[in-house]
Parts: C-alpha cells; structure tokens; sequence
C-alpha cells in the first residue's frame, strides 16, 4: 500500500463534534420533466429560518430507488440542508448501456429545482453521489456552476472496468483463488464491450471548480481508494482547484455503514458539518485525513482482449468447429453414394472412421472447455458480487476448465498426427472430409490460442 496512507493525520475534531438534528421538517412529493421520461423525488425542508443549504442525493449504479437516501436525507434536513432524493431513470439506462451524460443532465434539473425554491441559499445548493454517481456529480459540475458543491462518497475515479476488476479480484482474493483464476477474470473483462465501462473521469474531474468533500470508507471491499485518490488529487491539483477534503470513515463499507448496519462513526456529522461551513470549510488545513484504510494490490488497467481472444472470434470458433463436427457425417455418407477406386474406398474406410472419431471427441472437449469457462467465470462473479462463497468450489472449477483446456490440446496434437499419418498411408480425403478436418482442428486451434491468452495453460497452476 501507498505509504502517504499509512500515516494519515486524524480527523480534526470540529469536524466530527456533534450535530443537532431535530428540526422540524416538511416533506414534499415533486416531479420534474427530464429527457424521454418523468422524474419523482422526495423533497425534504427545514422550517427553522434560513436561508439553508441545498443537496441533491446521486445514487449508484441499479435501479437507484429514493427509499435509500431516507436516513440520510432526513438527518440533514433536521440539521438545517435542504435534500432532495429521486428515483433514477429507467430510460436510456440499462446493464448494458448507460450514459453518466444524461444522468447528470438529471441531476442537473434538480439542483436547479431547489435553487429555485424559497429558503434555499444558491450559493450552497450541490449534488452527493455514491459510487457510480461518483462519475455521474463530477460531470454535472463541469457542466454547470450552478452545483455549488461535490460530495463524492465511494467514489472510483478510475474507469467502470478497472473499478469492477480491482473489486472481483479483491473478494476472489478473500475465498484464496488461484492467481491463475484472478487473471482469467479480468482478461475476460477485457472482451466485454459494453460501452460505459472504458469511461475516463478524468477530464471531468479536471473541471471541477466547485468545493470537493471525498468521503471513503476503510473496509469497502468495492473502491481502490489508493489510485481513486490519487486520481482526484491530482485532477484537482491540475485544474488548480484546491476546495477539497478527504476523509476516510473507520469500518466504513461501501455505504459508509459498518457492515451493511449502523453509519460508520463521524460520517453524518463530517457531512452535515462540512455543508453547514462552506464556504469556509471548503479549504481544510489538510486535505487527506482519517482512518488507516487497507489496499492490498494495485488496481491495474484491464487490457483490451486481443483478435483472437475476443467476443467474436471465440463465436466463429463455435461455428468453425459445429461445421466441422456436421461435416464428418455429411463427408461419410457422400463417400458412400458416389463410390470410389476399390483401393481409395477401402483405405478411406479404414482410416476415415477413427479420425472422425478423434474430430467428435474433440468438438465436444471444446465445447465443455467453453460452456465450463463461461459457467466458472459466472461461478466468480457470483461470489464476487455476493462478497462469500466457498473456496474449494473455486479450486474445483479452476481444476476442471485447466484439464479440458490440457486434454483439448492432447486432441488436437493427436489428431493432426493421425491425419498425417493417413496422409502419408494413402489416403485421399474428400472434399467433405477437408472441411470436416478444417472446421474442428482449425476451430479448435484458434480455442487453443485464445485458451493460452487466458492463461489456461500457465504455470503455476
């Protein structure tokens, strides 16, 4: 770990002293017009005098309900901030395509909402974002001056993919995964093309004019807070912008709770305190403080899968090898009906049959390589996701695609040799039987390549 985390400097103390939160509040239901849909959000105003604060809740990546910002949004409300938490759109976001654009344009509409209300202070009325909203507030404030402030909480800074990667590979690391199994998992992630997940923050974050609060917690199995860190400071430094805090919360998960319960300690309060200051707690006398929280591998950039590893190739492989495995039988029965030499039938029919057997052995290897792959790469994710999982079931899985992948190769040696071999014993191959040979053993070999790519074939095992 970065040894500038190994020595933070505490939290001062007026940033965590207590906070009276026990205004009255009056809750409102609004909707606004967004692109392409109807956005609904809970409004929540102090009734003590103003003018207040104002700060719109971002949510992370999912359906992104309201309902979870409640604690929160209630806390600062009785404190004296303005909130404002919405459903997120459910139009133009998908797993498979999602645009931080148009999210923040969102996000945008409601920060202009409440500055426009009555009590409200202009000047202090910002966007708090979570996660994947750590993303969506940076791009909402490059974009408008009218956010006054960022709060990121959880927030990546690097790319969705590299992000993603460093958070499966940490849990396979909890369940004591081979090293062999962790680098399949994010080569793998190198042949997804979904298009979000190469997105760079930082030119947004290098935008950033507003006041910055930066909130981690130590035990989030989800953040490389070390290069997260290290990417907005030095945004931030480039851009000249010098209105930042960041702070990390003791036992602090992805939520900020302690272990998916209670607020980690000093959260609220350090959130409250720091929208109640601005602008005077926007320049803190240092920058970086908190909790030692714990990293323990870099989070490295995930390599684009080459040609021959990726998506497309591994399916023309699948249509190399199913054509191949049809033509055998198509080769046989040709032979048979347009006859041949005495002397080419009687060699074809006794060389044609075990090649073609040694051809179906291995079109069905290569297919429980791939369907064994797939279902170990889900078996990961599964557990990745759901932060548990047994550890004997992924060394049994990690056991099983490595020995097909061994024995795939032990087919396609032994095949060509026996090819060959007939070759040189006589035998004249049909038309037919040439595709048949060149579909499996060529399918087969282009699987082989892409079986090393993914280190199915390193050492050690």
């Amino acid at each position: 770990m970065d040894q500038a985390f190994r020595s933070l400097a505490p939290q001062p103390p007026e940033e965590v002293r207590p906070v009276v939160a026990a205004g009255p509040v009056r809750t409102t239901e609004v909707t606004i017009s967004a692109e392409r849909q109807t956005l609904s959000g809970t409004v929540r105003f102090p009734l003590t005098p103003g003018p207040h604060p104002g700060m719109v809740f971002v949510s992370g990546s999912g359906n992104g309900s309201r309902e979870e910002f409640t604690p929160q949004a209630e806390f600062l409300a009785r404190a004296g901030v303005a909130t404002i938490a919405f459903d997120k759109r459910t139009i133009g976001y998908t797993f498979r395509e999602r645009d931080f654009g148009l999210l923040a344009d969102d996000a945008l509409r409601w920060v202009r909402w409440l500055r426009d209300q009555p009590g409200v202070d202009k000047s202090r009325v910002g966007l708090w974002g979570v996660s994947e909203g750590g993303w969506v507030v940076p791009i909402a404030a490059a974009k408008s001056l009218d956010v006054g402030f960022a709060v990121l909480v959880s927030s990546p800074n690097v790319s969705p993919l590299r992000q993603v990667a460093w958070a499966l590979n940490e849990q396979l690391l909890r369940l004591r995964a081979p090293v062999g199994a962790r680098d399949l998992l994010t080569r793998a992630m190198g042949g997804v093309g979904f298009n979000f997940l190469r997105y760079d923050a930082m030119p947004a974050l290098r935008q950033i004019k507003q006041p910055v609060l930066a909130l981690y917690g130590t035990t989030d199995p989800s953040i490389p807070f070390v290069e997260s860190t290290k990417a907005l400071t030095k945004a931030l430094t480039e851009s000249g912008n010098d209105q930042y805090t960041i702070r990390f919360m003791d036992k602090g998960d992805h939520a900020l709770r302690m272990s998916g319960g209670p607020f980690t300690k000093g959260y609220l309060e350090t959130l409250a305190n720091w929208l109640k200051g601005l602008p005077h707690t926007a320049r803190p006398q240092v920058h970086m403080a908190g909790a030692t929280p714990v990293q323990r591998f870099e989070a490295a950039d995930v390599p684009a899968a080459p040609w021959y590893a990726g998506g497309t190739m591994l399916g023309l492989t699948i249509c190399l090898a199913a054509v191949g495995y049809v033509a055998g039988p198509v080769a046989s029965m040709v032979v048979r009906l347009r006859g041949h030499k005495r002397a080419t039938a009687e060699t074809n029919a006794r060389l044609w049959p075990p090649i073609r057997r040694r051809l179906h052995r291995m079109a069905w290897t290569g297919l429980a390589l791939l369907v064994s792959v797939v279902g170990f790469i889900g078996l990961l994710v599964m557990f990745s996701i759901n932060q548990a999982g047994a550890w004997p079931a992924v060394l049994a899985g990690w056991l099983l695609v490595r020995a097909l992948a061994v024995l795939m190769l032990i087919q396609e040696v032994t095949a060509v040799a026996a090819v060959v071999s007939g070759l040189r014993e006589g035998w004249q191959p049909s038309r037919w039987q040439h595709v048949a040979i060149a579909g499996v053993a060529g399918g087969t070999g282009l699987l082989l390549v892409a079986a090393a790519y993914y280190g199915l074939f390193s050492f050690p095992w």
